[in-house]
């Protein structure tokens, strides 16, 4: 009867033992599961908002390519035999519009921005063009959208190296490469390339680079023996 009592109890207690390990294996694995959840739903919001910034970079870089024909066309009312520069600018817009991912299209925003160098280095040779109200618009609104591009680049890269960390770190190394998270492009570009050249047409530049440098004055005269000058007394 003694022996009946204590193997139920031990029975009892095993079965205890058991539901208590069951409890804590479901906690950990649930525990497990949601921290899997939260990474993953993490790593989504992160590209997502990669995504965003590089098509708000996109959308000032359509920009840009749209004020470019009218610009061109703008200078060659006044230069039509520039015309190796003026094709030169539509080709690298249209390689520009072709580029497809940051890499590609950093090094074809950077030839286009270089091709935009030239052409505003022939307006300056024209002071007609230079005092025309269409094109002083068309500069500032290029440049204007210039500045729009840089702050976009800079918010775009942050969000990639967050994106990266994110998934290049422990645990989310685990994660990402079983779920297609795979590392983003940071768009990075020539600034000497890119910045549009600010060209002064103000009237008053115009006068003063025609003007030339006034001569050096005349040294004085030694004076001579007596102390008159020229030495005559």
């Amino acid at each position: 009867m003694l022996l009946t009592r204590l193997d139920a109890a031990s029975a009892e207690s095993l079965g205890s033992t058991r539901v208590v390990w069951l409890i804590v294996i479901l906690v950990v694995v649930a525990l497990l599961l949601l921290g899997l959840v939260l990474l993953y739903n993490r790593f989504v919001q992160l590209r997502n908002r990669v995504d965003n910034s590089w098509a708000q970079i996109e959308v000032q870089l359509k920009r840009r390519w749209d004020l470019i024909p009218n610009l061109v066309e703008t200078v060659r009312g006044y230069a039509e035999h520039e015309r190796g520069t003026f094709e030169a600018v539509t080709e690298a817009r249209a390689n520009a519009q072709r580029a497809s991912g940051p890499a590609e299209t950093a090094a074809a925003e950077g030839i286009l921005g270089a091709a935009l160098g030239r052409l505003f280095a022939v307006a300056e040779a024209y002071p007609e063009l230079q005092a025309d109200e269409n094109f002083r618009q068309l500069q500032d609104e290029l440049a204007g959208t210039e500045n729009r591009i840089a702050v976009s680049r800079q918010v775009y890269n942050d969000t990639v190296l967050t994106y990266n960390n994110a998934i290049q770190t422990f645990p989310g190394v685990l994660l990402a490469g079983p779920f297609g998270f795979s590392k983003r492009e940071f768009f990075e570009t020539d600034e000497t390339q890119r910045e549009v050249p600010q060209v002064d047409f103000s009237p008053d530049a115009g006068s003063a680079a025609a003007t030339p440098p006034a001569a050096p004055s005349a040294p004085p005269a030694d004076p001579g023996p007596g102390g008159a000058p020229g030495g005559t007394t």
